[in-house]
């Protein structure tokens, strides 16, 4: 859900309709609707091949990005979403991992990473953003995808076009990977891992929660894995948010990727408004419409950070010493998806597992403090079974904090065991 400067957050939006849930159906011709615009055989990180996609389908949109270019698409991403810096949100990558097409394990799986990440330092080469990006001073080459397909995994990882992007869009698409994975290996069905932010459109999809032009959950996912996931919700931004804004706000010398909980802030005696970084549409802007479908309130659990400066307006709204905002509340009503998928429910068909990590010492942020937490989301959100029709193990891994999730090899163990 969080990261510094490679990236590091969450995210929550609209609460919308749900539809049908179906038995497994059998495996199918990708649909028509998907276009392959694209293909590449030779990327980095152990990769075999990327390809992108696009989804014709009427209601995707061009998403806003943040104007000083924080939220663009760098490394080779850029080269696979054809130079284009900002993508339209209706395409996506489509990774494969060596044995794709081989590996002794039937039912592939699908690796959907978080807000601000992407395929390559998330699942196969946590150092690529450098010491400190994988949540720890010295950063593995390797990760996830080479733990799994190493022991005979058939791994596949989605990327998607806007960092902080809708979870609704986002998770039409993880449907779209899932029938062109099905397509091309001949299979009924796909396990999901969603790391972060990625449980968010993982959940979204089994659970029918999508936008009104949406196609509802086709039945073809077996387990679903959720990997420090916000399924009880997030309010870090809003309980720490002075330590936050310094990470965010330019003219204190913060670059992170990220929306702030102040619409206005002064910074070294200058009183400057920032709304392109707002968690709620304001002014024209709306750049970060994932992390708002995350949110929900712990203050009721866990209290508020009253160590921070202006912490209670900052929380609850309003003109503080330094600082202006609306407060979480209505950044909840204006899209936070964790109720709607609570309502909806993940069918009693998909085994669902849940799995948080323990250790807030992610270096270079403030950690979450208030309670157990992995840096960024807290464990009881993290193992919030609400609405899961069948639970079927949860972990927690003391030892990794939140961006240590996609490599620590106690993680990766538990997840192969899962999967198995």
């Amino acid at each position: 859900m969080t990261r510094k400067s490679g990236g590091w957050i969450l995210a929550v939006l609209l609460a919308l309709l749900t539809g049908l849930v179906g038995a497994p159906t059998a495996s199918a011709a990708a649909p028509a609707y998907l276009t392959m615009e694209a293909s590449y055989s030779s990327p980095a990180n152990g990769w075999e091949r990327v390809e992108r996609y696009l989804d014709t389908t009427a209601g995707f949109r061009q998403e806003q990005y943040p104007p000083d270019g924080r939220g663009d698409q760098d490394g080779q991403r850029l080269t696979f979403f054809g130079g284009v810096k900002q993508p339209y949100s209706g395409r996506f990558l489509l990774y494969s991992a060596p044995g794709w097409n081989s590996g002794a394990h039937q039912v592939p799986v699908l690796l959907v990473h978080g807000a601000n990440d992407n395929p390559d330092r998330a699942w196969a080469n946590p150092g690529e953003s450098g010491g400190y990006g994988c949540g720890t001073a010295s950063c593995p080459n390797t990760g996830l995808m080479q733990y799994l397909s190493t022991r005979g995994y058939r791994v596949f990882a989605i990327g998607f076009a806007h960092k902080q992007g809708d979870n609704l869009m986002q998770a039409q698409e993880v449907g779209d990977a899932v029938a062109l994975i099905r397509a091309r290996l001949g299979v009924s069905q796909v396990d999901l891992v969603g790391w972060s932010k990625g449980e968010m459109s993982t959940r979204a999809y089994v659970s029918s929660v999508k936008p009104s032009w949406g196609r509802p959950y086709a039945g073809d996912v077996r387990r679903l894995v959720t990997l420090g996931g916000p399924n009880g919700g997030y309010d870090y931004p809003f309980a720490h948010g002075w330590a936050h804004d310094f990470s965010i706000w330019p003219e204190c010398g913060g670059k992170v990727n990220a929306p702030s909980p102040h619409l206005r802030m002064t910074c070294y005696g200058t009183y400057q408004a920032h709304p392109e970084y707002a968690f709620t549409p304001t002014g024209g802007y709306d750049d970060y419409p994932g992390q708002r479908q995350m949110l929900a309130r712990w203050d009721g659990t866990y209290g508020v950070d009253q160590s921070q400066q202006d912490w209670y307006t900052t929380y609850y709204g309003g003109q503080g010493f330094y600082t202006d905002g609306t407060g979480i509340q209505p950044a909840i009503a204006a899209g936070s998806l964790i109720t709607p998928l609570h309502q909806a429910g993940i069918p009693a068909q998909v085994r669902t597992f849940l799995l948080a990590g323990g250790t807030p010492s992610i270096l270079g942020i403030f950690n979450e403090n208030r309670g157990p937490s992995d840096g960024v989301v807290f464990v009881s959100s993290a193992l919030d079974t609400t609405g899961v029709g069948t639970v079927g193990g949860t972990a927690l891994v003391a030892g990794a904090n939140h961006l240590e999730l996609g490599w620590n090899t106690t993680v990766a163990a538990k997840v192969a065991g899962w999967l198995d």
